[in-house]
């Protein structure tokens, strides 16, 4: 029955509704208009730590293409396939081929009308990557994506519990942020972790709850 009520537990998807936008509610904006067609904007640079939301941000903006039917295609470290819109995650990953595949992609999509969504940990100036492909990732809009802070981050955990359908109470979240790892994704699954350990139990997610999930992490790793 545990696993039974695992199995038929809400997945959550990054959307754009979903992403709490901190000091980031420019960058959004902008991407909202973008992929509504009211903006010439057709090349995004997005750079910022692990765990600021950027991967977030370019899987929401896939999600929301697809929803409205139109081609669109994402790659984390690797180049994905031509499509309307094309999401590339961690641009710094890529080898010396995959440098080239990207800088031949960002023309087609130039020239076709599509639209461009790069992220890497530095700004474009910073990357060692090719010169030319690093000149073509400056020529659109670049935005540094900010870390929220914790009230921002008690949001987000907030909005993923709601679409998980559960209610994280104020004790839980400030445990979390206490005692938890400091960046969102970590958050997150830690989260998630709480979550399964409660429906297995039967019980609503509480701090002891909590605790038991944490102690078994550490135990896990000792």
């Amino acid at each position: 029955m545990s696993q039974l009520l695992l199995d038929i537990a809400p997945a959550t998807q990054p959307t754009l509704d979903s992403f709490v936008a901190g000091r980031n509610l420019e960058l959004l904006s902008a991407l909202r208009h973008a992929l509504a067609g009211s903006s010439s904007e057709r090349s995004f640079y997005v750079w910022g730590e692990v765990g600021s939301g950027k991967s977030h941000l370019l899987q929401a903006c896939v999600r929301a293409t697809s929803d409205m039917q139109h081609s669109a295609s994402y790659a984390q470290g690797s180049v994905p396939q031509f499509a309307e819109v094309v999401a590339v995650d961690d641009v710094e990953r890529l080898d010396a081929a995959a440098q080239i595949g990207l800088f031949d992609l960002y023309n087609r999509i130039r020239d076709s009308g599509g639209m461009l969504l790069v992220s890497g940990k530095q700004a474009p100036l910073h990357l060692k990557l090719r010169d030319d492909l690093r000149t073509r990732l400056g020529w659109g809009l670049v935005y540094q994506v900010h870390e929220l802070n914790d009230e921002e981050k008690t949001e987000a955990l907030t909005r993923h519990a709601e679409a998980k359908g559960f209610a994280l109470s104020a004790e839980v979240a400030q445990y979390l942020l206490r005692h938890g790892s400091r960046d969102l994704p970590s958050l997150m699954a830690l989260l998630d972790a709480l979550d399964e350990h409660s429906l297995r139990l039967h019980r609503a997610p509480s701090v002891p709850l909590l605790k038991e999930v944490l102690q078994r992490i550490l135990e896990s790793k000792a």
